[in-house]
């Protein structure tokens, strides 16, 4: 058309061309079409290829963030599997709501204990535990326990009791929370008759006279956890510790109640007068009232279901039911080694799960309505600030990508013009300034990771990257250079008279002057017109149009309204531009240069379109990926929370061996050949605990011996006794030891045993500062050995760490015959301590219950590093008149 347009225009005006000639003009024009139209097409591949490889990086980035969130959401139902099987739910909630808050700055620390009414409280004990402790290894009786605690978890499921705490071969538990349950007492009953159908199983099978003993008691509760570390959820008040004398003045075989708990029953049982006063001086003392329910099957009929008989076939198969009995589930379900009683499925490819998921999000996410819900009509602007905030804070990685093809449509702007026009000063100078600026703008760009380039270089590249007003601003600077050099030939063409001698091209007046014949037909002068003009208003002019414009839609980080205004500038300078021309040049066919006019605007309706549409992509894109990673962030941090939390119930070792993705039924043990173990009680806080509307009911004294644990545990977080590892503390009992593991267990220097010394004397220096501030008077006693235990867990639907072996046993002798603000140790302890420095004095020789005869010696203070070797004998004792009477609960093996 460009040609035809020149022919025809040129025989009118009187000007002939020969056949070379014609050629020639013919040869520019092709070449000029080729450098635009490819130009063109090359641009557009250029603009489709940053928004294809940026979508493509989004998807990648939000595919990610989902694995990474399904990989999180995994471990976190692993956690919170763990995490509720050892404390209740709303306890739970509650410590993570805490975590996840700010602390608070408050005198006490939070206790999170809660009062329940109406419970029922189970104690049972293995009678004959030590017989059939002796009969097997430390990896067997391990084993046993947990396959007999195993069989108990799921009896307490079944019957609607919530475990409390295991220890040593003692087993308790309350029928009536958290949830308030009427039918509690015959849940309880019917707990501790299957229990006991359970030990009949063990007697048969292992040949040994084990039994259970099992008391049960009717009142209240305080329940939660106590301290900061160690969590184990417990309960506390005087109907507990009734319930724990019931157990202790009990019948093996028999379940032994109270006359609160028969109150309860309503008739249902047959019974019999319990006579516990005559075997326990608390319950006599006290003046209890106790039963014992007849066996059999006494239940009768109108009991509902929930607390249905259920006979165990003590003759039955008896191989059968040791598999029921252990890991398996009675329904013939296989269970996890948590023992949750789960159906364990195969587990799915991690690849395949988070296509999955991804698969469902595509075929659910509606374009239009996401658009329709999170952003404004035509403009795109996020309805919620703070995702718009964080939208304009998004780093565009293809920024360099659009500088670099904008520099291209720029070359092909310049060398179509320099093809079909003559070249002026003003083109040249606009041309030499535009390149430059783009040239540097891109060198600045591309320069961002380069570390050889100047710091200040690198900096300005990461400013444009990270500010996005500053590269909106650069990128319409070189918008409009662009549409400046378009415009920049029409300063000459303007007041051209002589269109072949000014306005043809450079190229093509050099070959028409050394080459061609051009016959002039004579006219008057001011008959002259400038072919030039006709030919770039007509065709030139509107295609350099087109490419700017395609220039400002490269731009993906130009918002939808910039790029309007930017194209909309551009189209209405062409327009007037082309207006002005068609009034003033009587020769210009007014068709086509509407025509011209109107496929700009329709090019500019279809970028708009275009950009609307990557705009609202890239804004989804985003939206999906913000979504995303807010929810991969909500599962770390919900992470955290559960780590946080189990690291304060099982050690750090522990809770990993049982979050790790292996699928083992093994249980979990080690041997440990040298550990030191401490225990230590304040025999007069229950003197402390009373009852009363006072107090709360017991609560405010609970309060402060949360303070007392909570100041003990807060010590274990000191560098120097890192060595160390809480084990629980029960009631006003608190157990430790060190050397649990590789990195703790010093056999050279042994750090371990002198920091247990060191520790023993803080806390017993931080329970001086207690009784000082709250006007007590606070006495404690502790008991430190050393030896080999075995380590490990036991329970399967509520995993405890505990540690077993002849060592702890000692251990709690230690300080069950110890006395008040003395520090007890053996032989082996002080042989350790000695060369160390530390003062100890030789107690004697005092009688261990199931030890026989043994010497023990007082450590008297920290290490004294002028007289590392000198220890007093004088005092010795050979009798334990200066022992405390034992607790009720002894903590080494959990007898009651």
């Amino acid at each position: 058309m460009y040609f035809k347009n020149v022919l025809r225009h040129s025989r009118k005006k009187g000007i002939e061309f020969s056949s070379f000639n014609y050629k020639i003009l013919f040869l520019f024009q092709l070449l000029s079409s080729i450098v635009v139209v490819g130009g063109t097409n090359v641009a557009g591949a250029l603009t489709h290829h940053p928004r294809e490889l940026a979508q493509r990086q989004a998807f990648l980035e939000t595919r990610q963030c989902v694995e990474a969130r399904l990989t999180t959401q995994r471990e976190n139902q692993q956690q919170e599997r763990l995490l509720l099987s050892v404390l209740p739910r709303h306890v739970a909630m509650e410590m993570k709501a805490d975590i996840a808050g700010k602390p608070k700055d408050t005198m006490f620390h939070k206790i999170y204990i809660q009062r329940h009414e109406n419970v029922s409280i189970l104690f049972a004990d293995i009678c004959g535990f030590t017989s059939l402790s002796d009969q097997c290894t430390a990896e067997e009786l391990v084993r046993l326990l947990n396959e007999l605690f195993a069989r108990f978890d799921r009896l307490a499921s079944e019957h609607h009791c919530l475990r409390i705490k295991l220890l040593g071969d003692c087993y308790y538990c309350v029928s009536g929370l958290p949830e308030p349950r009427p039918d509690h007492a015959h849940c309880c009953v019917e707990m501790g008759l299957d229990m006991i159908d359970a030990i009949t199983l063990v007697r048969e099978v292992m040949a040994v006279n084990v039994n259970m003993r099992v008391g049960i008691h009717t009142g209240r509760v305080h329940c939660g956890v106590l301290g900061l570390r160690k969590w184990q959820f417990d309960v506390w008040s005087n109907d507990v510790t009734l319930a724990n004398y019931m157990e202790s003045g009990g019948i093996p075989g028999r379940v032994h109640i109270t006359k609160e708990t028969l109150d309860c029953l309503g008739g249902y049982y047959e019974v019999e007068e319990g006579r516990g006063g005559e075997r326990n001086a608390y319950l006599k003392d006290h003046n209890i009232r106790t039963y014992l329910i007849v066996p059999g099957d006494t239940f009768k009929d109108n009991i509902t279901s929930s607390g249905m008989r259920k006979n165990f076939p003590a003759n039955g198969n008896v191989s059968k039911e040791m598999r029921v009995m252990g890991h398996g589930s009675q329904h013939g379900k296989q269970t996890n080694r948590l023992g949750f009683g789960e159906i364990i499925e195969s587990e799915k490819d991690p690849e395949d799960e988070v296509n999955e998921y991804l698969m469902r999000a595509i075929d659910a996410r509606s374009i239009d309505r996401l658009r329709a819900e999170h952003c404004t009509p035509f403009i795109l602007k996020f309805r919620r600030p703070d995702v718009e905030e964080k939208y304009s804070r998004e780093r565009d990685r293809m920024l360099s990508a659009y500088f670099v093809c904008s520099g291209f449509v720029y070359m092909v702007v310049v060398v179509a013009i320099a093809i079909t026009l003559t070249g002026s000063v003003y083109f040249y100078v606009c041309t030499a300034i535009s390149i430059l600026v783009i040239a540097l703008v891109n060198a600045v760009l591309l320069a961002e990771k380069n570390e050889r380039v100047p710091q200040w270089v690198r900096n300005a590249a990461l400013q444009i990257f990270e500010n996005r007003i500053v590269a909106q601003s650069i990128a319409s600077i070189v918008v409009f250079l662009t549409f400046i050099t378009v415009l920049s030939p029409l300063i000459t063409l303007e007041g051209s008279k002589a269109c072949t001698s000014n306005n043809t091209s450079l190229f093509a007046a050099e070959w028409l002057d050394k080459n061609s014949t051009v016959q002039r037909i004579p006219t008057k002068s001011n008959d002259s017109v400038s072919i030039c003009d006709y030919i770039l208003f007509c065709d030139l002019f509107p295609v350099l149009v087109m490419l700017v414009m395609v220039t400002c839609a490269v731009y993906q980080i130009l918002t939808l309204v910039f790029k309007v205004t930017v194209l909309s500038i551009v189209v209405i300078f062409y327009l007037g531009i082309s207006i002005n021309q068609a009034l003033n040049e009587v020769d210009i066919e007014p068709a086509g240069r509407w025509l011209a006019g109107v496929l700009v605007v329709f090019f500019m309706a279809c970028l708009v379109a275009h950009s609307q549409h990557t705009e609202a992509t890239y804004r989804l894109d985003f939206l999906w990926k913000l979504q995303a990673t807010e929810e991969k962030e909500e599962m770390e941090h919900l992470k955290a929370y559960n780590q946080k939390l189990l690291a304060n119930i099982l050690p750090e070792h522990v809770a990993a061996h049982f979050l790790s993705t292996v699928n083992s039924d093994e249980l979990y043990h080690e041997q440990c050949d040298c550990v030191c173990i401490m225990f230590a009680s304040i025999p007069n806080f229950s003197e402390f605990y009373v009852e009363l509307e006072a107090n709360n009911e017991g609560v405010e004294c609970l309060r402060l011996l949360n303070e007392i644990i909570a100041d003990f545990d807060e010590l274990l977080a000191e560098e120097q006794f890192k060595y160390i590892e809480k084990i629980k503390s029960t009631g006003a009992t608190y157990m430790a030891a060190s050397g649990l593991t590789k990195s703790t267990c010093d056999m050279r220097d042994f750090k371990h045993v002198v920091a247990m010394a060191d520790y023993a004397l803080r806390i017993r220096e931080q329970l001086a500062y207690v009784n000082e501030h709250s006007f007590n008077n606070f006495r404690m006693r502790v008991g430190i050995n050393i030896g080999p235990v075995v380590a490990g867990v036991i329970g399967a639907r509520k995993p405890q760490y505990d540690i077993w072996g002849n060592a702890v046993n000692v251990a709690s002798r230690m300080d069950s015959t110890g006395v008040l603000d003395g520090i007890q140790v053996t032989q082996e302890v002080r042989d350790i301590l000695i060369p160390k420095g530390y003062p100890l004095t030789c107690r004697g020789t005092i009688q261990v219950k199931g030890k026989g005869s043994m010497i023990t010696y007082f450590l008297d203070g920290p290490k004294n590093i002028t007289k590392p070797n000198q220890v007093d004998v004088t005092k010795t004792n050979s009798n334990n008149n200066d022992a405390m009477d034992k607790p009720t609960v002894n903590n080494s093996n959990g007898t009651v």
